[in-house]
Formats: C-alpha cells, sequence, structure tokens
C-alpha cells in the first residue's frame, strides 16, 4: 500500500508541506475544490514546489480549466469524479495530456455505474467521505466496495488501482486492502509527521 498525503489541512503553508519530503510518503494528494461541484473552495497553489508526484483530485465541473492550471508540475496522475458526466471524454482528455486517469465516485455511487470505464482508466478512487471538506468521519461501507472492485479487477483481468479517500487513521486503515490510502488531517494536523506515519505501519 503506498502513501498520499493530503494537504487540505496545511494548502497554504509551504514549510510544512516540504515536511512530507520524506520517503515513507509516496504521493502529494492535492484536493482541488471549485465551490460548485462541492459547497467549498480551494485551489492549492501551481506555485509550491511539492516535492512528490501530485495525486491531483479535482472536486470540479470545470476539468479543463484545472488541467491548465496544473500543467507543467510532476502530475502522477489527474483524478475527477463520475458525478460530473461526460466520462468518457474527459478520460480522452487527460490521457492526451500524458497523464494516468483516475475516477473517483461518492459514497452513494454504485460502483456498477463506472464498470464501462474500468478497461479505461488507472485508478479508481474511492470516496469514503462526502468530498468537499477534511475531518470527516469514514464511511464503512466503503469496504465493501473496495472489496467488489478487487473482485471485478480480478475476474477481468483488469490493471486498475484502487484507492480510498477520507477518515483514515491508524486504526481503519488495518482493515483497507487498497494500493493507494490517502490520508491528510490524522498526519498533518501533528507538528510530527513521521510519527504519525509510522503508526499507519504502511
Amino acid at each position: 500500500m503506498k502513501l498520499a498525503v493530503s494537504i487540505l489541512g496545511i494548502i497554504d503553508n509551504e514549510e510544512k508541506i516540504s515536511k512530507l519530503n520524506i520517503d515513507s510518503v509516496k504521493y502529494i494528494h492535492l484536493d482541488v475544490m471549485d465551490s460548485t461541484f462541492v459547497p467549498n473552495y480551494k485551489v492549492p497553489s501551481n506555485m509550491i514546489n511539492y516535492n512528490k508526484k501530485l495525486d491531483i483530485h479535482l472536486m470540479v465541473n470545470d476539468i479543463v480549466k484545472y488541467l491548465e492550471y496544473y500543467k507543467g508540475l510532476d502530475i502522477n496522475n489527474i483524478t475527477f469524479h463520475y458525478e460530473i458526466g461526460n466520462t468518457l471524454e474527459y478520460i480522452n482528455l487527460i490521457k492526451k495530456n500524458n497523464y494516468k486517469v483516475g475516477l473517483a465516485i461518492n459514497p452513494g455511487t454504485n460502483i456498477d455505474l463506472i464498470k464501462p470505464y474500468l478497461d479505461k482508466i488507472d485508478i479508481v478512487l474511492v470516496m469514503s467521505v462526502e468530498p468537499g471538506k477534511g475531518g470527516q468521519d469514514f464511511i464503512t461501507s466503503s469496504i465493501s466496495k473496495v472489496n467488489d472492485l478487487i473482485s471485478y479487477r480480478e475476474n477481468n483481468n483488469l490493471n486498475y488501482l484502487i484507492e480510498i479517500d477520507g477518515g483514515i487513521n491508524d486504526e481503519l486503515i488495518k482493515n483497507l486492502n487498497v494500493d493507494i490510502a490517502v490520508v491528510g488531517s490524522f498526519i498533518t494536523k501533528y507538528d510530527d509527521y513521521e510519527n504519525q506515519i509510522r503508526k499507519l505501519e504502511i
């Protein structure tokens, strides 16, 4: 399991973000919110040296705008939400820009709806909280979604990675069979990031 650290709680603090440049952190997870798809507005700077590959999570309606905004950074993947529609169009657009494609689903979205796209993407992001703000409690039904995605991947000989995002701590992570875990406030609200990461035992 790889660790992506959400910087939502330290979004404007470059000094604190720089402390995440440690081996156990694989990705910096950027939560991008447009106040339309979700109520909040948060756009991490494209001028910060993040020192890690970026796992960009677009909780926005205008994919083109933010794809252009972050172009040129060290991006691993661009993830957008199935719920905004035009799914195949955005998959192809992100691929055209030579990024890995992630498709996110809200807690209330049935995974059957995204099955037609699972052979075309690199990552499925299962939201284990409602998108739009940090510090929420983990929604336990997310675990069954992960298990269903694992079975579907195996039965159909597919290669997408499974990522989960929201409310994850050192106890919950023990029950998660995912490729990437997004953890935010459990790490960033403390001064000693490395100690918090050790508790996760990734």
